[in-house]
């Protein structure tokens, strides 16, 4: 594989952003929006670590069943790969991580 190119969708720009700003209106005495967005930041430059230093691992969400799923300590990603490009179609926070009940 050469050097990949990636594509982010919304919805995980969305997951990202939202967690982050969720946090800052809850400890809005604590949580500066330096550190939110230098959070957001860090989880987006995660991203390009995917099928580089994130290896590959199989989804352990039953919504992500389909996909390829990579982690940080604090973010999973799921993503699909097309050729040399890789799409990253969802993100979820590691506190997250579970299946939702109905």
């Amino acid at each position: 594989m050469n050097a990949p190119s990636y594509i982010i969708k919304k919805r995980c720009t969305q997951k990202i952003t939202t967690f982050y700003r969720n946090v800052s209106k809850k400890y809005k005495h604590t949580y500066s929006e330096e550190l939110m967005h230098k959070n957001a930041d860090d989880a987006f430059n995660s991203i390009y670590q995917i099928e580089r230093t994130l290896l590959r691992r199989k989804p352990t969400l039953s919504r992500w069943k389909g996909y390829h799923m990579a982690n940080t300590d604090k973010w999973y990603f799921a993503y699909i790969i097309d050729g040399d490009t890789i799409i990253i179609v969802d993100a979820c926070h590691a506190q997250n991580m579970h299946e939702k009940e109905s």
